[in-house]
This record gives C-alpha cells, structure tokens and sequence, in this order.
C-alpha cells in the first residue's frame, strides 16, 4: 500500500482539478521505471481510468493506481510534499530503497 501525507493530498488535489481531473473520482498514477542517477526513478501522473494489471488503493482520500510490475519497489511508501527552502516537489519515502539520490528521484534495492 502507498500511503498520502495530509500535504500531499492538499497538492494533488489542488493539481488535479487545474489539469481538468476530478480528485473525487480520478486517480494518481504512481509507477517506476528504468533510469535516474541511482538505476530506477518515480512516475507521477494522473489517470481517469485503471488497467486491468493495476492494483487500486485509497489512502487520505487520494486514489492511487500502480502497475503490478512498480508495485513491489513500492510497498509501504509514503508519498510527501515539500515546499521548503531546499525546493518544492513530491517526495517518495520508500522503505524499500537502500540508496537514493541527492534530488531524491530516483533509487536502488
């Protein structure tokens, strides 16, 4: 499961409904893929459907989607906003990674 602090919700929502979704009934896309400077780095992006390999979850009134094959780097993440000094963006706490890198995009096991 990807767990949503309560400021991540606030800026997802706030997201969605500029970019024309419904944060009531759409979902936030959560994925990982080859590449970044530590082998795998985050997705992040909205969907208004789920595919038949994902795997659906609600947390903090966010719906989230994940691919069956992202969702095992995944498992016990919480998902975090930082609007701080040190920069604004999404931050994955992921339980599962032994080494990040410095931005905090990407990660290895």
């Amino acid at each position: 499961m990807i767990q949503v602090s309560e400021q991540a919700k606030i800026k997802i929502s706030s997201l969605m409904t500029e970019e024309g979704f419904d944060p009531a009934k759409d979902y936030v896309r959560v994925g990982v893929k080859s590449g970044g400077c530590s082998g795998l780095s985050y997705e992040l992006n909205f969907d208004k459907s789920n595919q038949d390999n994902d795997k659906v979850f609600e947390d903090n009134g966010v719906k989230i989607v994940v691919n069956k094959s992202s969702f095992l780097y995944l498992v016990g993440t919480i998902l975090e906003y930082s609007g701080g000094l040190n920069g604004k963006g999404f931050v994955f706490n992921n339980p599962n990674a032994q080494r990040t890198c410095g931005c905090g995009e990407s990660f290895s096991l």
